[in-house]
């Protein structure tokens, strides 16, 4: 993991595989998409961003127009050495512009990741999406209707911030994460076609922020991969974990349905069936009081938050990795590679460094140096950046957290 190998590496546009193209929308908005298979696995997905591309330089400019006053240089955050070298953003839009930008984008994401897989889209019987903030409670029915999915595939909007995608991905491959009186998506989607991931519009959730660290991390991302539960990605060993941000270290509007009330002893999930076949798996935030989108208490703030839970979280699934691994006679086999939620490079590293206290040493590589901290995309996209580099039968663990604070971490074995 050395985020100075390539100091200024070039922007995700650039890649020689993304196809690109400008949506009529507005004055036109620039969207890539990179499409990644690894036919040995059975497996493949689709990734990108949407957006004018700002790189550290640019970037303090950017969110100066945002702040209508310009950026001190004072808090000019040193990005490269966070791992982040480039982010997308899109212009000021009006709230049609927005959803329209926004269902193109991951209806053609969908289509992209289906045929990856050597599916079409109509074949795909379930799309589990992870989102922090989406632009329409019924965004995943709008993508999957236009991408020319069929009405009866199972639709899931997972809301738990920088987790969403991590947390869809536990629920397609656990059972023991049924839906308390309701479906059981594992049970469901067992040997069907799925595709799992996350799209975070975050220009737009941060566009009204006055947090000038949350300004400069984020950006637009997307990712969605193709799994056909106990088959090609089977579940070894995985835990889902709540831990309420009572001090509000991270502060985060939840734009999507939500009693807001808490009760002791009881989930900080809420699930409710949508229309048809959506289900919402939504998650109970600590929200800024002024109405604000985001509020962070700064990157210390964030390391508290996220790492001591973190490796707590990642040594349990681990020592039942280890138990099942002796349990079939195959004692020291050990994790592969580990895909980590892209936060900052400092969090990684340092959950990396306590975990080799804890004698757990995996490989964590950082694979977003084109993109800004995407939330619930950035794990999808780092699978996919690492999916050549992986073998049938090879052990991954996927280590997903974020606000609110939720934990998705789970061990699995691949084709």
């Amino acid at each position: 993991m050395d985020e100075n190998s390539q100091q200024q590496p070039p922007s995700f546009y650039e890649r020689p595989n993304v196809e690109n193209v400008i949506l009529p929308i507005a004055q036109g908005v620039k969207m890539g998409i990179e499409r990644v298979t690894n036919s040995f696995l059975g497996l493949g997905g689709a990734y990108g961003g949407w957006g004018d591309n700002y790189n550290n330089q640019t970037l303090p400019g950017f969110v100066g127009r945002r702040l209508g006053e310009e950026l001190p240089q004072a808090e000019v955050m040193n990005l490269g050495e966070l791992g982040f070298h480039h982010r997308m953003h899109t212009p000021d839009l009006s709230d049609a512009d927005h959803l329209e930008l926004e269902v193109e984008v991951g209806a053609r994401l969908v289509r992209a990741a289906a045929e990856a897989n050597g599916w079409n889209p109509a074949e795909v019987d379930g799309l589990l999406v992870g989102m922090s903030a989406p632009v329409s409670q019924d965004y995943v029915t709008r993508i999957a209707r236009r991408a020319g999915m069929r009405e009866d595939a199972l639709k899931v909007s997972v809301h738990k911030a920088c987790d969403g995608s991590m947390g869809a991905l536990n629920l397609a491959l656990n059972p023991d994460l049924a839906i308390p009186g309701g479906i059981n998506v594992a049970e469901e989607l067992a040997g069907k076609k799925v595709l799992v991931g996350g799209i975070e519009g975050l220009s737009r959730f941060t566009s009204h922020a006055r947090d000038k660290n949350a300004l400069q991390l984020f950006g637009n991302g997307m990712g969605l991969f193709g799994v056909v539960p106990g088959e090609n990605m089977k579940l070894l060993a995985g835990k889902s974990h709540e831990n309420y941000d009572e001090e509000g270290l991270l502060q985060v509007r939840m734009y999507y349905p939500h009693s807001k009330e808490m009760a002791p002893g009881k989930s900080l999930l809420e699930i409710q069936q949508e229309a048809g076949s959506h289900i919402r798996i939504a998650g109970m935030m600590h929200e800024p009081v002024d109405g604000l989108p985001i509020v962070m208490a700064g990157l210390m703030g964030m390391v508290k938050l996220f790492v001591r839970s973190g490796v707590e979280v990642v040594t349990d699934v681990h020592l039942q990795y280890q138990a099942l691994m002796e349990k079939l006679g195959q004692s020291g086999r050990e994790i592969n590679v580990a895909i980590a939620h892209h936060a900052n490079y400092k969090i990684n590293l340092l959950k990396a460094k306590q975990l080799v206290k804890e004698g757990i040493n995996f490989p964590m590589p950082w694979l977003l140096h084109d993109f800004g901290n995407v939330s619930a995309a950035s794990c999808a996209i780092a699978f996919l950046r690492q999916l050549q580099e992986i073998n049938p039968g090879d052990h991954v663990m996927f280590d997903g957290f974020g606000a609110g604070t939720y934990y998705d971490v789970m061990a699995v074995s691949m084709g």
